[in-house]
């Protein structure tokens, strides 16, 4: 999913699969994800993955050339009813006359054109791993044996894939019999300076045509008589709950209702605090801000979101706070569960490695930031930015992923290898309910760790089929809501562990007494008979006062 994206070109190919050379910014967007999931630890419990979603109100600043081997387009997912509008997209020659025909109208002889075709991709094609094949649809055309055209030129025609005749001749090709979308054209005059906007640019999407994903195709085919064009304006996709993507919409529902979790449990959290403000322990410090930073973080993100759906535009200042807000909750997360598992407020009161625990969480931090903001730049800019540009900025991306994964797995390692030291000390002192404590703590670490494998698995298999399980077209929001879920349970069991109590601060330097009874108290096994067995007088003659000291007869009596 991206951001403003430009249209992109999709050349012909052998193969009649369409799978365009130079990708949009959604499709570069899944192959990262995709090879994220391929690069991450199946021990990363706590990763979350950004996902910035197309902007319902797109620039397009750039070249039409004219070229039959190519076309330019854009895909967004549109919940009907609802519109495109590409009324606002001004269209002007390339090279200067000195003759300018802003009012031309005469498309006739020797004029040339400039298609724009509006489709729904089907979602049992739209689903699968190799997408849609455009001839299904009508758009272009391929003879069966691996030509494919998209523009009626060249050896078009020879090959009998231009359906419409002559007149068809340095068009788009578009079969009527299958085509079901929207068509719209401009003629562009032989010569001179020429300027138009597409003056029925409303292309309305009523529940007949349905939700899904739309592409918009921009063709200028003739590359013989044709002339290169510039593009410049804004485009707008609108689905029926407002500007927000389609496919983002439930999104916002899911952060919102985190929100309202988040709160609760912060409220919880500080009511237990202010309960027992004289017996915290800075760990639980640790937890409330942890606590705070997922708030900010969500409550940000679902903002953005809400704030984009009503007014069609991004608010730059939430959406990179959220992002900065996550990483620092992923890295104080990380650096949380590894203090507990080192048995700081329970075996002891402070950590000799803290320092070293506070160099890993800053080392993810950093890693973990350059890599979501780059991720972020990259998408939402790319009208700035040429395709080379985005594709070096998104290896990096992947680079900084792996990275930030061995950090994950250090930090997983520690973490385990920590908490069975503590366990096995813990047993040892035959600390009982220390001990509960900290099964309790493996129990809901292994869960996580679990359902991380669990989920990690089914991504690279659900990658792997032609048929997706998820459609990230209408699901893809599932991918982050399932990691927030993780994250919320690992955090509401480590806040109900360690929740602040009378008594907390002295914990770590308090030792349970061993049960040595089978009634379940405490038992002293000595020789000392009865006092009505002592002899007072025999007593009284023989205690040694000045030296504090007795001594055993044969009959076991202090004498």
């Amino acid at each position: 999913r991206s951001g403003l994206p430009m249209l992109r070109p999709k050349e012909e190919k052998i193969q009649p699969i369409q799978l365009p050379l130079a990708l949009p910014a959604i499709t570069c967007v899944k192959m990262v994800r995709r090879r994220i999931v391929e690069i991450l630890s199946p021990f990363i419990v706590l990763l979350l993955s950004v996902g910035p979603a197309n902007a319902e109100y797109r620039r397009f600043d750039g070249p039409i050339n004219a070229a039959s081997n190519y076309v330019h387009y854009s895909e967004g997912y549109v919940v009907t009813p609802g519109y495109v509008d590409i009324s606002n997209l001004l269209f002007k020659t390339a090279e200067d006359s000195a003759r300018r025909l802003d009012e031309y109208d005469d498309v006739g002889s020797g004029s040339t054109f400039v298609d724009i075709v509006l489709f729904r991709e089907p979602p049992e094609c739209a689903n699968t791993r190799l997408g849609c094949d455009w001839t299904d649809l009508g758009v272009g055309a391929n003879d069966g044996v691996g030509n494919l055209r998209w523009c009626c030129a060249d050896d078009a025609p020879a090959l009998g894939l231009c359906a419409g005749g002559p007149k068809q001749e340095g068009r788009l090709i578009v079969d009527p019999s299958q085509f079901s979308g929207q068509h719209r054209f401009l003629g562009v005059p032989p010569s001179g300076e020429w300027q138009r906007s597409i003056r029925d640019g409303m292309m309305s999407l009523d529940d007949e045509q349905g939700t899904g994903k739309y592409v918009l195709v921009i063709a200028n085919c003739n590359d013989v008589a044709g002339r290169n064009l510039t593009v410049t304006g804004e485009y707008v996709l609108k689905s029926d709950h407002g500007y927000l993507p389609g496919n983002l919409f439930r999104e916002m529902y899911f952060f919102s209702a985190l929100v309202v979790i988040y709160v609760i449990l912060l409220a919880w959290y500080g009511l237990k605090m202010s309960l027992h403000r004289d017996d915290i322990i800075t760990i639980q410090k640790w937890v409330v801000t942890t606590i705070g930073i997922g708030l900010l973080e969500v409550f940000f993100k679902a903002g953005d979101l809400w704030v984009w759906n009503t007014d069609g535009e991004r608010f730059w200042f939430s959406l990179y706070t959220g992002v900065v807000a996550g990483v620092f909750k992923r890295a104080i997360s990380r650096c949380l569960v590894l203090m507990i598992c080192l048995g700081w407020g329970v075996t002891c009161d402070q950590l000799e490695n803290f320092r070293s625990v506070v160099f890993l969480g800053i080392a993810y931090a950093g890693i973990s930031a350059a890599r979501d903001v780059m991720t972020v730049f990259a998408i939402t800019e790319n009208e700035i930015l040429t395709h080379n540009e985005e594709n070096e900025i998104l290896d990096v991306v992947t680079i900084l992923t792996f990275a930030t994964s061995c950090i994950d797995v250090s930090f997983y390692i520690w973490i385990f290898c920590a908490l069975s030291s503590t366990m096995q000390y813990l047993e040892g002192m035959n600390q009982t309910m220390k001990l509960k404590r900290f099964l309790r703590l493996r129990m809901i670490l292994l869960l996580s760790v679990l359902f991380a494998i669990v989920w990690t698995v089914f991504g690279l298999v659900d990658s792997t089929n032609d048929q997706r399980m998820i459609n990230e077209e209408s699901d893809g929001w599932v991918l982050t809501a399932i990691w927030e879920v993780n994250f919320i349970f690992l955090l509401v069991g480590l806040s109900c562990l360690w929740a602040p109590s009378h008594g907390a601060k002295n914990y770590a330097f308090v030792m349970e007494l061993t049960d040595l009874g089978d009634d379940g108290e405490l038992e002293f096994d000595t020789t000392i008979d009865s006092p009505d067995s002592y002899d007072d007088d025999d007593t009284e003659d023989n205690i040694d006062n000045g030296g504090g000291k007795s001594a055993y007869k044969d009959d076991g009596r202090i004498t």
